[in-house]
């Protein structure tokens, strides 16, 4: 991808004005806050929240400016999400292939066991009311936010220490098991699994006419002249337009339509080898796949803008359970299952650390990862109904509220490792 610090200050910084900003007007004029979010653009259309008739079937769907966002425009950023880690799994120096990736991969896994154990343990504790109330929220401290945590990561450790590259392996897991959990735990409604017959068939379409079928034909000349003229000419617009379908697909079985172009991903053309997440050689690649990323570079940052802008709106006063919950399941729960995890990996499997890793960093990576913000936002939004109480808070602001405040992760990680006397390395 393009250099660090400038996709960091495009993406981040962006939403994090966009939540300043949502945060300002949500308290000062909560009703015109929420009449922009709820705004209808468009009523009975093909797309947008469903309204269910009394038999259970969809009878009409609004399209809001937060469904626009949320569902619509937010699948641009899952597919870059995707983009990266396909390319880890599959290219021959991908950075989830072979032993080296053992120790974050499980690491990653812990750290998304652990907040839910905290999560849920604290609200069996707060009794069975408070518990019935947010369990269905287990995932929203689960997140880890890639580009915050690199920040942080990078202000920690230095650009050239190896917990650097283990946090962003750990980061590509935990992004990779988050798209899963939303697909799976969280519909948009009633299952209707022969919609997906609809995504599946647009991937394979455009896998076939677009990338095998040229390549087919190419076979006995070495200049690849139908592979090179689709490449050039029509680039990645036949797969957005499988896309679309594909989003169509999801949106009517029911799984979230913001995962709607993750199936178009492995169907695009790619490297034959990747650099790495934040690689600035990345910027230089001309396949069809990374030509899709880069062309998605400044649509996504206005959309991480507006998703900031109507998602991270909540009232100071909805502070409560669900906040303290998702906000210690992240700064507890995360470190602590990145830590265990961790240490048996590396230590009782002896599959070892990279070199010039201690344990002490990956208890540091562990709150470094801590910081939930874009993800755990997103999925507080799809976890909870906006209608949904607990003893008269809005429990989708409470838990979207610890999301926001899981940033202290950052300074709590860098008292850390000033204790822990973790060495900087340029």
């Amino acid at each position: 991808m393009y250099r660090v610090w400038g996709f960091v200050t495009n993406y981040s910084l962006l939403m994090i004005g966009g939540a300043i900003i949502a945060l300002i007007w949500a308290n000062l004029d909560p009703h015109g806050y929420h009449a922009v979010v709820d705004w209808v653009l468009l009523d009975g259309g093909p797309i947008g929240e469903p309204i269910y008739a009394a038999d259970g079937s969809v009878a009409s769907r609004t399209l809001t400016l937060h469904y626009l966002v949320n569902d619509v425009l937010m699948a641009l950023f899952f597919a870059i999400a995707a983009k990266e880690v396909w390319e880890a799994m599959v290219l021959e120096e991908g950075s989830l292939r072979g032993r080296s990736a053992f120790v974050p991969v499980l690491s990653a896994v812990g750290g998304m066991a652990g907040p839910v154990v905290v999560y849920l343990l604290l609200a069996a504790l707060l009794g069975s009311e408070t518990y019935d109330a947010v369990a269905h929220g287990w995932a929203v401290p689960t997140a880890t936010d890639i580009a915050f945590s690199y920040i942080v990561a990078r202000i920690i450790f230095g650009a050239g220490h190896p917990a650097v590259r283990f946090l962003l392996l750990l980061a590509i897991v935990d992004d990779a098991l988050g798209l899963l959990i939303i697909a799976v735990f969280y519909p948009k409604g009633d299952i209707a699994p022969e919609w997906l017959l609809l995504s599946i068939g647009a991937a394979i379409g455009a896998y076939l006419l677009f990338n095998w079928l040229p390549r087919f034909l190419d076979k006995a000349d070495e200049r690849q002249p139908r592979a090179t003229w689709l490449r050039t000419r029509l680039s990645f617009w036949p797969y957005l337009a499988a896309g679309a379908v594909s989003w169509f697909g999801f949106q009517q079985a029911g799984l979230h339509p913001a995962l709607g172009l993750l199936p178009l991903i492995p169907a695009m053309p790619h490297a034959d080898r990747g650099f790495g997440v934040y690689a600035e050689a990345e910027q230089h690649l001309r396949d069809v796949l990374n030509q899709f990323e880069h062309a998605l570079k400044l649509p996504v940052e206005g959309i991480l803008f507006l998703f900031g802008l109507l998602n991270a709106g909540v009232e100071f006063t909805s502070f409560g359970p669900p906040t303290w919950l998702v906000l210690v399941g992240l700064l507890i729960g995360k470190p602590a299952g990145i830590l265990l995890s961790g240490w048996l990996s590396a230590r009782v499997l002896r599959l070892g650390l990279p070199r010039g890793m201690e344990m002490r960093d990956v208890l540091v990576v562990g709150f470094v990862a801590a910081v939930g913000f874009t993800v755990a936002l997103f999925v507080a939004s799809v976890a909870f109904s906006p209608d949904a109480t607990l003893a008269g808070h809005p429990i989708q602001d409470a838990a979207k509220l610890g999301a926001l405040l899981s940033v202290v992760a950052g300074p709590i990680a860098w008292v850390v490792s000033r204790a822990m006397d973790v060495k900087r390395q340029t």
